[in-house]
């Protein structure tokens, strides 16, 4: 399991399935190699710093504890922080990604978005 870091594969990730949650949006993406690869963004719009940092830190804590048993194979993951995310339970957020993750195996995504005018 390694970590996304590069803007490219971001953007890449967001081509994917989309699957939106309360707390969080999580992107699945085939990457084309044999690893399973994580990454979080957490935008400015959620908060100062400190509460930036804070649902980053509760999120690496979820996938560590999640992807090694129910990650798709030689795919991208990526969870995008949302609103109120932070003030959500962790076992709330557990069962939420656990959710995610079952229906992004299932390829059940969410409806893609409207494009931007």
């Amino acid at each position: 399991m390694s970590v996304l870091t590069k803007r490219a594969d971001f953007l890449n990730a967001n081509r994917g399935m989309r699957i939106a949650r309360p707390g969080f949006v999580l992107l699945v993406n085939p990457n084309g190699a044999d690893a399973v690869r994580y990454g979080i963004t957490v935008t400015k719009k959620i908060g100062n710093a400190v509460v930036r940092n804070r649902m980053k830190r509760r999120f690496r804590e979820l996938l560590r504890e999640m992807l090694p048993t129910a990650a798709l194979p030689a795919h991208d993951h990526v969870l995008i922080g949302r609103e109120g995310g932070v003030e959500r339970d962790f076992g709330l957020l557990r069962e939420e990604l656990a959710k995610a993750l079952s229906r992004a195996a299932e390829g059940k995504g969410d409806p893609p978005r409207r494009p931007r005018k």
